[in-house]
């Protein structure tokens, strides 16, 4: 029995082989399934150039995930292609279930709207292809926004390669998935639509706490987003390209998406990058945003994060080619910057964008005099929130839409000393107790609110609420995840992180067969109940 077994065992790990030729390249793939775990090597010349190892873990623990790297020694183009042609084969399954899920309806009713955004998006990659010729063989920025696009074509390659003939997908679709939040305000700026945050969205909330004796640095932060995009990959990118600091990153991410979209960042120049997005509701804004002398803000944020060493840096390098799309409040937090008992300057960078125009400051004074800088969707910087058209909207719709008052703001500055360690930094950023809790009252009917809580279930309001505005009604939205690293754990690119719409303070998990929204909302691939517990990713050597 003991022979048979090992035999078993023997023949499960036999390692195929199978020669490819890709762009004219003559390539050996070996690759082994096994338990679950796929993993992949890429051979040129018996010399090994890229290489993946993907988890199946899904449906068992909310998260699959994807450790890919390339080989120093190859060059940067082939090392960018290939590492998005091996994603593209490996999470073939998942792309085109996120795509369904997401994109495959997303123009029915935006016909002539979508052939705008396509024409836009031509004319910018048309005009980066001619900034990349001109200007990547001697300028490092350009030829970081040539590898994003060579690692874009390579994903599209590689998926194509794999997936049925019906399920094949256009370069085209994997930018629609990619600069999937750059498009969202693109099509508000060509309908030059101004009445954007009433859609009320809020999206995510980030806490960055500084323990007492200053004895850790905990960095946290929860996506608020539409229940259908829950299929989720955690990521570690491993591109050791020439002339950059950041070679190495994790983070949370999606099926056929090359960024975290969430957005959180651990990178092995010792940053730790996230936002929280800000809403441009001054129609006067969208006329900055143009398709030539503008890079999309996903690429340019790819950019920061391969070259900048420094939140100084990081904030210089993004504001460069500014689109106005995606307009967010980023926080650079430096690890080298913090060690337990001592905090340096410049720890702590924060930079606002808007359409046309950029802040970016140096805020460690505050996070050290606070002990904590929160992040709710409200811009911080006054200028900002001006010309954010924000103030109109206080004006009519109350504290909600003030930076030092409305709900998350007062839950955060009351409950940010509960956090002691990553297991109650993750506790505080999944709570919800709206139903009891006074800061979560509203002038609703029922009186309370589901997104008044750091980690929202819109699901849970009630169908027949009255609620202020459609925003804060019955909706499938809210808090799906939470991740969470600290000084210690960022040193190996690890985060704890738990997926799914939070249980709250004894709320229900979320589940599609007995929600309302089971036959409205394509959600392919995903487990009936999201019930899942906070996972460590801590990455192999």
């Amino acid at each position: 029995m003991y022979f048979l077994n090992f035999l078993s065992l023997i023949l499960l790990l036999v390692v195929k082989s199978q020669c490819v030729n890709i762009n004219g390249t003559d390539y050996r793939i070996d690759y082994v399934s096994e338990n679950g775990t796929s993993t992949k090597i890429i051979y040129k010349n018996d010399s090994w150039v890229a290489k993946s190892v993907y988890n199946y873990t899904y449906l068992t623990i909310g998260w699959d995930s994807l450790d890919l790297e390339t080989s120093p020694d190859a060059e940067d183009e082939e090392q960018a292609f290939l590492a998005g042609y091996l994603e593209g084969t490996e999470t073939h399954l998942a792309i085109y279930d996120h795509y369904n899920n997401i994109l495959k309806s997303a123009c029915d009713n935006e016909t002539e709207l979508c052939e705008q955004v396509n024409r836009f998006l031509d004319s910018n990659t048309e005009w980066v292809k001619e900034m990349v010729a001109k200007h990547a063989a001697s300028d490092v920025y350009w030829r970081q926004v040539q590898l994003f696009y060579t690692q874009l074509d390579g994903i599209t390659t590689g998926y194509n390669s794999i997936t049925k003939d019906e399920e094949k997908l256009s370069l085209r679709d994997f930018m629609w998935m990619n600069f999937d939040w750059d498009i969202r305000d693109l099509k508000s700026a060509l309908k030059k639509e101004s009445d954007r945050a009433l859609k009320g969205e809020g999206r995510c909330s980030a806490l960055i706490k500084l323990l007492r004796s200053k004895s850790d640095l905990i960095i946290a932060h929860n996506t608020w987003t539409g229940y259908e995009t829950m299929l989720r990959i955690m990521k570690r990118y491993t591109l050791p390209y020439k002339q950059v600091a950041g070679t190495a990153m994790s983070f949370p991410s999606y099926p056929g998406v090359m960024l975290s979209m969430d957005d959180l960042y651990i990178i092995n120049s010792g940053l730790v990058v996230q936002e929280t997005t800000n809403d441009n509701n001054n129609a006067s804004l969208w006329s900055y945003i143009q398709p030539t002398g503008q890079v999309m803000e996903v690429v340019r944020l790819t950019v920061a994060n391969r070259l900048a060493s420094g939140g100084r840096s990081w904030t210089k390098i993004f504001s460069q080619y500014n689109s106005g799309t995606f307009n967010n409040q980023w926080m650079i937090v430096d690890m080298k910057k913090f060690s337990p008992g001592s905090v340096k300057p410049e720890l702590l960078w924060v930079l606002e964008q808007m359409p046309g125009f950029i802040r970016r400051e140096d805020q460690t004074d505050v996070l050290t005099s606070q002990s904590y800088w929160a992040s709710y969707n409200i811009p911080f910087y006054p200028d900002v929130y001006n010309m954010s058209g924000t103030p109109a909207l206080a004006d009519k719709y109350g504290d909600y839409f003030t930076h030092d008052k409305c709900p998350r703001a007062l839950l955060f500055k009351r409950d940010h000393e509960k956090v002691l360690n990553v297991q109650t930094m993750i506790q505080l950023m999944r709570s919800n107790d709206f139903q009891n809790d006074p800061l979560s009252h509203c002038n609703c009917s029922p009186p309370y609110n589901a997104y008044f809580a750091l980690a929202a279930r819109g699901d849970l309001n009630l169908a027949n609420g009255t609620y202020p505005f459609d925003a804060l009604g019955h909706r499938s939205f809210g808090a799906t995840d939470a991740k969470v690293t600290n000084y210690r754990l960022s040193q190996n690119l690890s985060m704890w992180a738990v997926s799914g719409p939070t249980t709250g303070s004894q709320l229900p998990p979320f589940q599609w067969s007995t929600s309302d929204f089971n036959h409205i909302l394509s959600h392919r691939g995903h487990p009936d109940l999201f019930d899942f517990q906070p996972v460590l990713f801590s990455w192999s050597s």
